[in-house]
């Protein structure tokens, strides 16, 4: 999970490299993952998100075709904040898994699987 970092340089190019059956999916979860960090956190974790949503739909096969996208958007967005200390009230910036998860419309347990 180290290149999901904050403060890990990424790669607009790398990003943009989405098969394009996947494309539309990526745009429906990244303009998600967009409005929430934007919103609550930072353009940074929005980056973030966007490196980590164009990689997933690079695997092969793609689990993001399995699935809600708002799942699979909160999960995303969970996933990073974990490593980057996001559920830390001393840390800026915070949120609890609650908020996030509801942010998305999921359930906590379905933001965090």
């Amino acid at each position: 999970m180290a290149d999901v970092v904050k403060g890990t340089p990424g790669s607009q190019a790398r990003e943009e490299s989405v098969p394009k059956q996947l494309r539309p999916l990526f745009e429906a979860i990244v303009r998600m993952t967009d409005s929430v960090c934007r919103e609550r956190l930072d353009d940074e974790y929005a980056q973030l998100c966007r490196e980590l949503t164009a990689a997933l739909c690079r695997k092969r096969p793609s689990p993001l075709t399995q699935g809600r996208v708002e799942t699979w958007a909160c999960g995303i967005v969970y996933a990073i904040g974990s490593v980057n200390f996001l559920f830390d009230k001393s840390q800026a910036p915070y949120l609890s898994v609650g908020d996030l998860c509801q942010l998305f419309g999921v359930s906590k347990s379905a933001g965090s699987a």
